[in-house]
């Protein structure tokens, strides 16, 4: 497990953060993005993916679990589970079989954390108390597979 902490001036930045971070990645790594309310999960998300020139695709999945994205030869699933009770309801849905299909990207993953494989990355990004554009991404890698993508 390693740690790495950017901080993030304004949204554009965290755009860009997110765009770096998806061309370093493939088929069945996965993302999970913590953090409060308005704190910037969505908007990283946009950013991941733009780099794969679908940012004007991107829609909230709240209501959906998941929504489903298409760029050439990768698909990108990006799931909200905010609404879930437990991780049963993941399984439900046929959540992990996601996995190995494409790029997972998890709104609240923390709530799912015990479906969770041993590799992935987890971003927690916080508010700046001070600074309301400002965010802090702290980035936790899961596993060895992403030791040297930071």
């Amino acid at each position: 497990m390693n740690r790495f902490e950017f901080t993030s001036s304004n949204p554009n930045e965290t755009i860009g953060i997110a765009k770096r971070l998806a061309s370093k990645l493939n088929k069945k790594d996965i993302i999970v993005l913590t953090g409060d309310l308005g704190a910037g999960k969505t908007k990283f998300t946009e950013g991941f993916l733009s780099y794969f020139g679908l940012e004007n695709e991107i829609s909230s999945p709240t209501f959906t679990i998941v929504n489903e994205y298409n760029s050439n030869d990768i698909n990108i699933f990006h799931f909200d589970v905010y609404r879930l009770k437990d991780s049963s309801e993941f399984y439900e849905i046929g959540g992990e079989e996601y996995f190995e299909k494409g790029i997972c990207i998890i709104e609240w993953g923390e709530l799912i954390s015990d479906v969770l494989p041993n590799e992935y990355i987890e971003i927690q990004i916080k508010k700046d108390l001070d600074d309301e554009n400002k965010r802090i991404l702290e980035i936790i890698t899961h596993g060895s597979k992403f030791d040297n993508i930071f």
